[in-house]
């Protein structure tokens, strides 16, 4: 199934429905497009384009596999950061255990291209899609998932939606990071009342324990490490306790893109339980990586002999406007870049087919459909250059571009990445 819907994809025509792709290719199906191998820079793309590195994609993929397999960790990564079923089947080539989501909708477009593990970071209440998820649950034998529950509210709506149906829904119990924090159990005494709300139903199976360190409060190794332990505790207790009799393994879970370095170390220290554990890491930005919130976070800033992540988008958008020797404006904006945490970083100037640095020329502001730009006086900026712009927060980057071209150094185009949000 997952096979034949990511072919079916290639079979996609070209049109309105896709930024920057060149006129000319209209009517092409994607595959064709791609088989093509057009020039991004002379072969009729227009701005503004985001591309992805296909060489810096390859070079992120293979580092966190190998990185969690060196550390026995199993890997979720979060989905939500991309939506794009393609990365997804490439993610588990390289080694990934499943996919991590946050809503149902995301959880259809994976089991429409034939994702078979999905751990939904999130109580699931809604009757509908847990009545649809039962079914897919019963329909596929090899489908496996896992979502959270963190109230004793949640577990018994979920448990009204499901009675009746043949399979039961396997649950962790989530512990928040914090007064204050997202979503989670404040206390070990909540979570123990969750764990025990659950053992009294016939429709939810507890299988282990998860949480989101990324939330803890003033976030530094010492308090994301002490919360990591008090996971590590609690999934200890819940299994001295009896609560995962039911369970084949215990799920111990955690791990944004900001401290998986921490998680690593901290389910390391994991004892031996009564029942194999599954130590999940759920980190996702990676796969895109970027120029700006977690190239300062990256744990591999913390510990470089682990590696280095490569920041493989680069927005690309051409200078509409010169008006005056401090100023110029590019035909990209809101529509095209995240702009959550940081503006957009310029990066790179080509002109005549030459690339050079962006000197001297800064992000200052993005309009719906433009980019304004600070120039000093060692800027050489025309109207007509092509602008590359580096990106930061990869998560509100691929919600903008239904289809994101996979470029080689050299500017080839080499793939069409379809996104589904």
């Amino acid at each position: 199934m997952g096979t034949e819907a990511l072919a079916r994809l290639a079979e996609e025509r070209v049109d309105h429905r896709f930024k920057g792709l060149p006129p000319d290719a209209h009517g092409l199906t994607l595959g064709e497009l791609a088989a093509q191998r057009r020039n991004l820079f002379t072969d009729g793309f227009t701005t503004p384009v985001l591309a992805l590195s296909a060489e810096r994609l390859e070079h992120n993929l293979r580092l966190m596999e190998a990185y969690t397999a060196r550390h026995g960790l199993a890997f979720a990564p979060h989905g939500k950061t991309s939506m794009a079923p393609q990365l997804f089947h490439r993610q588990i080539e390289h080694g990934a255990w499943g996919i991590t989501l946050a809503v149902p909708h995301q959880v259809w477009v994976a089991r429409a291209f034939g994702i078979e593990r999905i751990f939904l970071a999130n109580e699931l209440v809604d009757p509908a899609a847990l009545r649809r998820l039962a079914a897919e649950l019963a329909a596929d034998p090899a489908f496996r998932f896992v979502c959270c529950v963190d109230s004793v509210r949640g577990v018994e709506l979920m448990d009204a939606a499901l009675r009746g149906t043949a399979c039961p829904v396997d649950v962790v119990v989530e512990l928040g990071a914090g007064q204050g924090a997202r979503t989670g159990a404040r206390t070990e005494a909540e979570c123990a009342a969750v764990a025990d709300a659950v053992a009294a139903t016939k429709t939810l199976r507890l299988v282990g324990v998860a949480g989101y360190e990324g939330e803890v409060p003033q976030a530094n190794p010492e308090r994301v490490r002490a919360w990591l332990r008090r996971l590590v505790a609690l999934a200890v207790d819940l299994d001295a306790a009896g609560r995962f009799a039911r369970a084949g393994e215990i799920v111990v879970s955690a791990g944004g893109s900001a401290w998986f370095d921490v998680v690593a170390e901290v389910f390391a220290e994991i004892p031996e339980l009564s029942l194999p554990v599954l130590k999940l890491l759920r980190s996702g930005a990676y796969v895109s990586h970027d120029d700006g919130h977690y190239r300062e976070l990256t744990p591999f800033r913390r510990v470089p002999a682990e590696g280095a992540l490569e920041a493989a988008f680069r927005l690309w958008a051409q200078i509409v406007s010169r008006p005056s020797p401090e100023q110029a404006f590019a035909n990209a904006g809101k529509r095209d870049a995240a702009y959550d945490l940081h503006l957009p970083f310029a990066q790179v100037v080509r002109r005549d087919g030459v690339e050079r640095p962006a000197t001297d020329v800064r992000v200052t502001g993005l309009s719906d459909q433009h980019t304004w730009l600070s120039t000093g006086p060692a800027a050489d900026v025309e109207v007509g250059d092509w602008i590359g712009l580096g990106l930061s927060h990869p998560c509100t980057v691929f919600d903008k571009w239904p289809l994101i071209v996979v470029a080689e150094a050299d500017g080839t185009v080499v793939d069409c990445i379809r996104t589904f949000f």
